[in-house]
């Protein structure tokens, strides 16, 4: 698919993403929150984590503290007790020193747009996006590989998706996905469809409406 015929695809390829979304999405309680804390600790539990075995994490820690300033005052030695089984024990202490930051440089409110995230220690492009879409509405999409490689297949992307050069192209288009009147978490729908994409066996099929016909792309991952 050229440049321009994926501009014209556009608005019908998200809503199809639209109408796809409330029938496949995963019931998992940090999508049911718009709580930035909620939302920020359910992303740092997830790298390299399956849900399967990170939602039981993510269920002790939002319980044993609720709230950033909670954690933030843990002492760390607890913090990391609660972490047990999940390996990576770095990834519990950045997200300790994040809680401390956020309690100590921004009050205890975690800043609202993705380019103060990214400020936040251990943020990454991912998680600021992640937050600043879910919890503040801010029309940025998130991004990982599985999304790089539904778009690259729907839009016919030749871009190498490993390229950090590559990056900004994929954003462009993504970002353009959503709809300027979108309703708010207009963003979770393209970062479902990436994950389901690529569990094995799932039949991912877009119908993209362009001005003459229907194209229907419909990949086996």
């Amino acid at each position: 698919m050229t440049s321009s015929s994926a501009a014209v695809a556009h608005p019908y390829f998200s809503t199809a993403l639209l109408e796809w979304y409330p029938r496949h999405r995963r019931d998992l309680p940090w999508r049911h929150t718009r709580d930035p804390y909620a939302i920020w600790l359910s992303e740092v539990i997830l790298q390299q984590t399956r849900v399967k075995q990170g939602l039981p994490y993510y269920l002790t820690y939002i319980s044993t503290y609720p709230t950033v300033q909670e954690l933030a005052a843990a002492p760390e030695d607890e913090v990391l007790r609660h972490w047990q089984g999940l390996g990576y024990y770095s990834r519990a202490r950045n997200m300790h020193h994040t809680a401390q930051q956020v309690v100590n440089e921004y009050g205890g409110r975690f800043p609202e747009t993705y380019a103060e995230l990214l400020k936040l220690r251990g943020v990454g492009q991912y998680t600021a996006a992640a937050i600043a879409s879910f919890a503040f509405d801010e029309k940025v999409a998130v991004l990982d590989g599985n999304v790089f490689r539904v778009l690259a297949r729907v839009f016919g992307l030749t871009q190498d998706i490993a390229a950090p050069a590559s990056r900004r192209v994929f954003q462009v288009l993504a970002d353009q996905l959503i709809p300027a009147s979108a309703p708010p978490n207009s963003t979770k729908p393209l970062w479902s469809l990436g994950p389901s994409s690529a569990r094995p066996s799932i039949q991912i099929a877009c119908f993209v409406r362009c001005r003459t016909s229907v194209m229907l792309f419909s990949t086996a991952w």
